[in-house]
């Protein structure tokens, strides 16, 4: 038995736990009682966010540094993930994104990105779930993108890999109906986090964003987690993005989007 299954708690492991989403989804499962297991590459964040957490909620919290675009690391999870017997809830938050045309940005950025949206979330997902099976209870959350749905400039590969992220849910929910596991792609819109914040981002402004568009981050989280209750596949956080997901997911409205999009980059 791991340290973490001592007290016989739900775990919650959540990747990309360092800051933004992940720090908020790790926040609110504590205050719901899960024991934590948290993931990202910058061990000293984590180690600030379990002691927060700590001085806050008696449960069990496991640090978890990990570079998850390596292979190496992510068989070291995959690993740790077999040893959990209590394993919950998998939120699968780790990602980033690059700012160029596809041509421009080097292939290792876009094979990193591949890695972090996809294969880990994959390979995660199939660790995780047999245990989950057993026990006839668990979830999984995919965080994707309103990007999903929609072919931006500068973000190819991103848009390419959340809409996989999508895709691999909705199948993968169909195959477990019944199984008492619960599956969800998240996807928000744009939201106050540091993901905006990394040097790869730096001309890029949130005055450039409408202020309408820009949402607040624990509203998704607490979204999220009351949807995959429900048993909502596709969580997509906020009325305004719901309605702009319409024209994304719509044939019928993609050359009046690939227009407007195409007028946007010839201005840029």
């Amino acid at each position: 038995m791991s340290n973490l299954d001592q007290l016989n708690l739900p775990i919650a492991l959540i990747t990309g736990a360092s800051s933004g989403l992940g720090a908020i989804f790790a926040r609110q499962l504590a205050e719901q009682g899960f024991s934590l297991l948290l993931v990202a590459r910058r061990a000293e964040r984590l180690e600030a966010l379990a002691a927060e957490i700590r001085g806050q909620h008696n449960i069990p919290i496991e640090v978890f540094p990990a570079d998850l675009s390596l292979d190496t690391d992510l068989d070291r999870l995959e690993q740790r993930i077999g040893e959990l017997e209590s394993l919950e809830l998998l939120v699968n938050n780790a990602g980033f994104s690059t700012v160029g045309k596809f041509a421009s940005v080097l292939p290792e950025k876009h094979r990193r990105m591949i890695n972090v949206h996809l294969m880990t979330t994959v390979r995660l997902t199939h660790a995780a779930l047999p245990r989950m099976l057993e026990r006839h209870t668990g979830g999984i959350i995919n965080v994707a993108s309103l990007a999903a749905f929609f072919p931006l400039i500068g973000n190819s590969v991103y848009c390419a890999t959340k809409s996989a992220l999508v895709a691999f849910t909705l199948a993968l929910a169909i195959e477990l109906d019944g199984s008492g596991v619960q599956v969800q792609a998240l996807c928000p819109g744009f939201i106050y986090t540091e993901f905006h914040e990394t040097p790869e981002h730096k001309q890029i402004k949130r005055s450039y964003i409408p202020k309408f568009m820009l949402g607040q981050a624990e509203p998704v989280v607490t979204a999220s987690l009351k949807a995959l209750h429900r048993g909502q596949v596709v969580c997509i956080p906020g009325r305004l993005n719901k309605f702009l997901s319409v024209f994304g997911r719509n044939q019928v409205f993609l050359p009046a989007v690939m227009f407007v999009l195409k007028r946007a980059l010839r201005k840029a």
